[in-house]
Parts: C-alpha cells; sequence; structure tokens
C-alpha cells in the first residue's frame, strides 16, 4: 500500500479544490465559474451575511475578484443566453448543485419524504388540504415566497414570526415538498427562497432521469473523491451527507473498478483512499481567506489533520466565551493555514473590520502580515467598501503591521 506524507496530502487536498488552478488574468467569466464547480462539485448556502454569504466566498477564494451576478445569474432565473447552472438542493447542507446532479438525490427526495411526513403528521391531519393548495398556487403565482403563500391561501402570516420552530404550517409544507423534490427554488428575492415547480426550473431530460439508488450513491462518493482528493471513507461521506451504510458500499465498489486506491497517510488513523485522477503538485503557492463554509475545511477533524489547524466556528457561543470572534476566516498561504482573521462588513461606514487576528504557532507573522493585509484589502474592494480597520485582538506582532499596511485603525 502506497503510503502518503501529511504534506503530500495537503497538497493534493488543496489541488482538488482548485487552490493550484491559476486565477483569471482578467474578468471572471462562465467558464471560471464552471471550473471552480468542477472542483467544488457544490457551494453551501447560509443565511449568515456579517461578511458575505457563504456561497459567494469560495469563487472569491479561487477566482479572486468577479461579480456576485456571475453566480446569481448561474443560480436563478435563467435566460437562452445564460441557462441556468445550479440548483438549489439538500446535499452538503443546503446546497447549489449542478443542474444535471439533481437526479443523482432522488433518493434522498423520497427518504425526505417520508420521514417529513411522519415528522408532520399532526399538521398534515389537521390540515389534509394544505399540501395540494400550496402546489396549485405555486403553480399559479411562482415563482412565490412563503409569505405570500400564507396570505394567498387566508392565513395569518403574523403567527410564523420567531424562531424556526414557530414556522407557519404553509412554510413547513413549503419545505416539505421542497425536501420531496416537488417545489424546487425558482429564485431569491434578498435570501428569501422563492418557490416554483421544478418543471418550471429544470430542463425536461434532467426531469426524466432516476437512476437507482446504489448508481447515484456510488456517482456522489465519486464526486466526493473527486473533490477531496485524497480521503478517509468518513471524509467521502461527509461531503454530500451519506449513511455509513451507503459510504461503504460505494468506496468498497469504487476501489474494485480501480477508480479510488487504498493508500495510508502518515498520522491519520483511519484508512484514506486517493482517487486515481489527483495530482500531487510539488509545491503549493498563493493565498485565500476561507470562510467557515469553504468545502476545504467545512469538515473540521479533516482540516485538523491536514492542516494542523483546529478550527470550530462560534457563532453560537456566548461573545466572552470565544476564542477568536464571530465569524472568523481562516488564511491559506503556501499550502499552509498560517493565520485567522474574524470579518465584520461594515456596510454602513463602508469598511472591513478585522476584530481580531491571529497568527497560528509555528508562522511568521512578519511574513503573513503582507500577505494577508493585501488578502483584506482585495476582499474589501470585491465587496465595494473603502478600506480595512484593524481591531485590537489577537497577535501584537501581526496585528501592528497589519495596521501599517491597511493604513487605517
Amino acid at each position: 500500500m502506497q503510503t502518503m506524507s501529511t504534506a503530500a496530502a495537503r497538497r493534493t487536498a488543496l489541488a482538488a479544490q482548485g487552490f493550484t488552478d491559476s486565477r483569471p488574468a482578467r474578468q471572471v467569466t462562465r467558464r471560471h465559474l464552471n471550473r471552480a464547480l468542477g472542483r467544488t462539485k457544490l457551494l453551501q448556502l447560509d443565511s449568515v451575511n456579517v461578511a458575505v454569504r457563504a456561497h459567494y466566498m469560495p469563487l472569491f477564494s479561487r477566482l479572486g475578484a468577479h461579480p456576485a451576478a456571475l453566480l446569481e445569474d448561474a443560480a436563478w432565473p435563467s435566460t437562452t443566453a445564460k441557462p441556468r447552472l445550479l440548483v438549489e438542493y439538500w446535499a452538503h447542507e443546503a446546497s447549489l448543485i449542478p443542474v444535471g446532479d439533481w437526479p443523482l438525490l432522488r433518493w434522498r427526495m423520497r427518504m425526505h419524504g417520508g420521514s417529513w411526513r411522519a415528522r408532520s403528521r399532526e399538521l398534515l391531519e389537521n390540515s389534509p388540504g394544505l399540501v395540494d393548495d400550496v402546489l396549485a398556487a405555486v403553480k399559479e403565482l411562482g415563482p412565490v415566497g412563503a409569505g405570500t403563500l400564507e396570505r394567498e391561501l387566508g392565513g395569518d402570516v403574523r403567527q410564523g414570526r420567531g424562531p424556526w420552530w414557530n414556522r407557519t404550517d404553509t412554510k413547513r409544507v413549503c419545505e416539505l415538498l421542497f425536501a420531496m423534490g416537488e417545489l424546487t427554488t425558482g429564485t431569491r428575492r434578498g435570501f428569501e427562497r422563492l418557490y416554483d415547480l421544478p418543471e418550471r426550473v429544470l430542463p425536461s431530460e434532467v426531469l426524466a432521469q432516476d437512476p437507482a439508488e446504489d448508481d447515484a450513491i456510488r456517482e456522489l462518493v465519486r464526486r466526493s473523491a473527486e473533490a477531496l482528493g485524497v480521503a478517509t471513507e468518513p471524509d467521502l461521506r461527509d461531503y454530500y451527507r451519506l449513511s455509513p451504510p451507503q459510504s461503504r458500499q460505494a468506496v468498497a465498489e469504487l476501489v474494485d473498478s480501480g477508480e479510488l486506491e487504498p493508500v495510508a497517510v502518515e498520522g491519520w488513523r483511519q484508512q484514506a483512499y486517493l482517487h486515481t485522477a489527483a495530482g500531487t503538485p510539488r509545491r503549493v503557492q498563493g493565498r485565500a481567506l476561507l470562510c467557515p463554509f469553504d468545502p476545504l475545511i467545512w469538515e473540521r477533524s479533516r482540516a485538523e489533520r491536514l492542516f494542523g489547524f483546529r478550527y470550530r466556528i462560534e457563532i453560537y457561543v456566548p461573545e466572552p466565551k470565544r476564542e477568536y470572534g464571530y465569524y472568523v476566516f481562516p488564511f491559506l498561504l503556501n499550502g499552509e493555514l498560517v493565520a485567522r482573521v474574524d470579518l465584520k462588513a461594515d456596510r454602513a461606514a463602508k469598511v472591513l473590520r478585522v476584530p481580531g487576528a491571529f497568527a497560528e504557532p509555528g508562522h511568521d507573522p512578519g511574513v503573513i502580515a503582507p500577505e494577508l493585509a493585501d488578502a483584506l484589502t482585495e476582499m474589501a474592494g470585491w465587496l465595494e467598501l473603502d478600506g480595512v480597520v484593524i481591531g485590537p485582538r489577537g497577535s501584537d506582532a501581526l496585528i501592528k503591521p497589519l495596521r501599517a499596511l491597511t493604513g487605517r485603525t
């Protein structure tokens, strides 16, 4: 069995995720977008907007500054000139996936239909016609939001305000139908999902496909392996949130077919698998800020194995107990995670605030600072902010040069 060093596994993973691809020299186009999506396979959606929404940032990390419309035109209303490339569904959490991958998750739609109906039995018994009413209203009005549907169906939208467990019955039914694949996202207004019928969103040839569950899961694991380069079976499983039996069977089949090669990675306790098409570059250069939901680091134990970087999101941690900050971005430099910065886009003041900046142990703040300052300045410009403001928390040896380099305090 081949043995890989941790450094080689790290370079393999970075190449698989697109961090060794050259950035566009000029304007970022759909061709570049497709290349990046070919690496990541999907983009996770998340509602947190303290810096930038999660689905935009992985493209910035790999391609640099690009117009938000590039992704929005690919994900939502399509035209003949710009057909839809992406559709929303539950993949790694709520995600944007390539339109052609939608049939690979039909088994999950059937599974969700059963489980969501079981959990919603009381709702469906008390409002037996609501599912049909919602579908009929979406057919007439779509793309349409849950609040509008609530009003059209005669409910009181005010009863749904508050935490997620107080959603209106109409919203719950919309999410049930979304999970079942009977509704999808036609477009978004801000971050509000506007529901529509799949037949008005997806091509007929995509809707016609319904692969066998085993075939679909094997293909999803194949995509996970391409996106990760080298990974354990739980890593491969996590990418599309598969069950252990599903993933283990698919991994065994891909090993038998020669598409995955079992390897030992130094320091990893579990068996690893190398995708046979994965490349291992001799070195990785360049820099990138990574949002908490970047596919490179969203499996936290994998990030720790690859980079020696322990990372936890602290949004739900009370402020006095946070170690690094509310919304912290790791900083990738020449193949290593060398620092982390807490970021907030202060749109009223038109600045990118950095409440905290922390150098990782063993990495020279003097080397990190100019690269990080440039990355922060580039991100601020991309977000149409006027500059960067460095806050007080973090490593003094990093904060001081960052302030000098960004020119604002």
